[in-house]
């Protein structure tokens, strides 16, 4: 009887344990398979957000030109871009940040607030930013989020005519 009580209690011990311990390393966003796409801009360390909780800042995507409050055109050539991001290392740590650098986190959100900014990323057309991505650890995706939630919303282009 005592055999099967020390059984139970480990049992019971262990099945406490086990979830708090996956809360804290899913809490800290450990289950990341690798470096995240990050750049630094004006000082600050910019990177996408593993889990979007966990971000300081939110943008979204939309195919509608229409309700984007910021447009980002893919470039076909780095000089007529306004962010370049070049590797053409076999390396996963190509885009990651420096080890102990306190990171802005931006998540990409798949519903849009009124408050975040909502990019419209194409290949022509009038832009706010225009990036050049050839990279092996960044899409033209994570570029325009790590942009847009690195400078914000411009809205020079406001009035201009899709």
């Amino acid at each position: 009887m005592l055999g099967e009580y020390r059984v139970m209690l480990r049992f019971n011990l262990l099945a406490s344990v086990v979830p708090l311990a996956v809360a804290a390393v899913f809490a800290r966003g450990e289950f990341s398979t690798g470096p995240r796409p990050c750049i630094e801009v004006a000082g600050t360390t910019v990177q996408i957000a593993t889990l979007s909780w966990q971000a300081q800042r939110h943008v979204s995507f939309t195919s509608d030109p229409r309700q984007a409050t910021v447009r980002v055109q893919i470039s076909d050539s780095a000089e007529a871009a306004d962010f370049t991001v070049i590797d053409d290392i076999d390396n996963a740590e190509a885009g990651a940040c420096a080890i102990g650098s306190a990171a802005e986190l931006v998540a990409i959100s798949t519903r849009p607030s009124g408050s975040e900014p909502v990019i419209y990323l194409s290949s022509s057309g009038p832009a706010d930013y225009r990036i050049y991505v050839q990279s092996k650890s960044f899409s033209a995706r994570d570029a325009a989020a790590l942009i847009v939630g690195a400078r914000g919303t411009r809205h020079r282009l406001e009035a201009a005519s899709l």
